[in-house]
């Protein structure tokens, strides 16, 4: 993500809770504006690649300058983080909603997924047979050269590359990759399984690599080194 140039919109109020620092951290070229207003003064001045609203320290939740910036940026992305006493307001035109509380890894994980690739810079993740480039959405797999994904595939995907052979148990990854705390119906996951075994599976009915743990969830086994 090095280089990226990134719009922060937060309350100059935020202190210590600022978005700021883990963002620079991350290599990424944070602009900070404190007001809508100035944030539209600021995408005058040049376009940024993405913008993040943080309406946690915010009077209002935010909502009216994510639409704003989204007519004025079209496609670009945005990431709208509220508190969670805040209205659920999917109106916004944001691609991704963070609610607090949730830490910078969450939040820069969904950066990676949202933001243009960058072949020189490209922020890559491998583990046993797979090469994921996070930041353009697609795995290569040794011996079938490189397929496409979807942003949900390529977040649930990374889930798995990071944590090789640990159990993952599916309320974690509801949270993770659809920021949900609902588990009544967790359907949506067990299609996006089936959708990313059939892309690197050899046999997406006899998995070996994404395999399922009955009553807990999943596990992405790759043997270990021994050398």
């Amino acid at each position: 993500m090095r280089g990226v140039n990134l719009l922060l919109v937060e309350s100059k109020s935020a202190g210590s809770d600022s978005l700021a620092p883990s963002l620079i951290k991350a290599d990424l070229h944070v602009k900070i504006a404190y007001t809508g207003s100035e944030a539209m003064s600021m995408i005058n001045e040049g376009r940024p690649e993405l913008v993040v609203v943080d309406a946690t320290n915010m009077r209002s939740n935010g909502v009216r300058t994510c639409r704003r910036l989204k007519k004025e940026l079209g496609e670009t992305p945005i990431i709208h983080c509220r508190n969670q006493n805040q209205n659920d307001d999917r109106t916004a035109g944001a691609d991704v909603y963070l609610v607090q509380p949730f830490t910078a890894r969450k939040l820069l994980n969904r950066i990676r997924v949202l933001i243009p690739a960058d072949d020189l810079n490209e922020e890559i993740v491998r583990a046993g047979p797979l090469t994921l480039y996070a930041s353009k959405r697609s795995v290569e797999i040794m011996g079938q050269g490189e397929k496409r994904l979807t942003p949900k595939l390529a977040a649930l995907l990374n889930e798995f590359l990071l944590r090789p052979n640990e159990v993952i148990g599916r309320h974690h990854l509801m949270k993770e990759v659809w920021d949900t705390d609902y588990f009544g119906d967790t359907r949506t996951l067990d299609v996006h399984i089936r959708w990313l075994r059939e892309i690197i599976e050899v046999n997406p009915a006899k998995p070996e690599l994404l395999r399922t743990i009955r009553g807990v969830g999943y596990i992405f086994g790759i043997p270990f080194d021994n050398d």
